[in-house]
């Protein structure tokens, strides 16, 4: 198998064929979306696609791998470690992909809030712990333990890419409670 879980980063078709995996789950959601479809779509055989994964499931954790891998490297130029955060969050609550996931397919999420971490999730901190780090070393972070402390923002962040549209309303807008979490991360990690 040559899925992302062996292969770092994927060039050339396999890229296409998750692009064409991305283009079925926004049309018809990932329960609807089978490897056959995703070959019809690619313009490949189905067997070009089941060389590389055996089944949806090991399709989408590339696919999701890759997305989400994409969000948090577009706010790597977002300085500080609270700013970049908040712009993960808001990029990931932006991203179609994501959106339709969440919306048609929440259960697809799960695993990821309640049995395990994903590849994305391991990435997102080690950025956070490394910077932690860092500003531990400048004064600019509290004392504690790096792992401790960058999982606990991440936890804290679930919430505010899943739910905060359950949130907003004529009192409370997304930037408010973007700001709010601002605050939250700022006052975790000063010292």
């Amino acid at each position: 198998m040559t899925s992302l879980r062996h292969n770092e980063s994927l060039d050339g078709p396999q890229d296409a064929y998750l692009d064409a995996a991305r283009a079925c789950i926004l049309d018809v959601g990932w329960r609807r979306t089978t490897l056959t479809e995703v070959a019809r779509r690619a313009g490949v055989s189905r067997m070009t696609i089941y060389r590389s994964w055996a089944d949806m499931p090991t399709l989408l954790g590339d696919l999701m791998t890759r997305e989400w891998t994409a969000v948090v490297a577009t706010t790597a130029g977002t300085d500080g470690l609270v700013d970049r955060m908040v712009a993960t969050v808001r990029a990931l609550r932006a991203n179609e992909l994501f959106v339709r996931i969440v919306e048609v397919d929440p259960e697809l999420v799960l695993p990821y809030l309640l049995a395990r971490r994903g590849r994305s999730q391991e990435l997102i901190l080690t950025i956070a712990e490394e910077a932690i780090r860092t500003g531990q070393a400048a004064g600019e972070v509290r004392k504690g333990n790096p792992t401790a402390i960058a999982r606990a923002l991440v936890l804290a962040a679930h919430g505010f890419v899943l739910s905060a549209h359950t949130m907003v309303d004529d009192r409370a807008s997304e930037a408010d409670l973007d700001a709010e979490l601002a605050l939250v991360l700022h006052r975790t990690l000063a010292p």
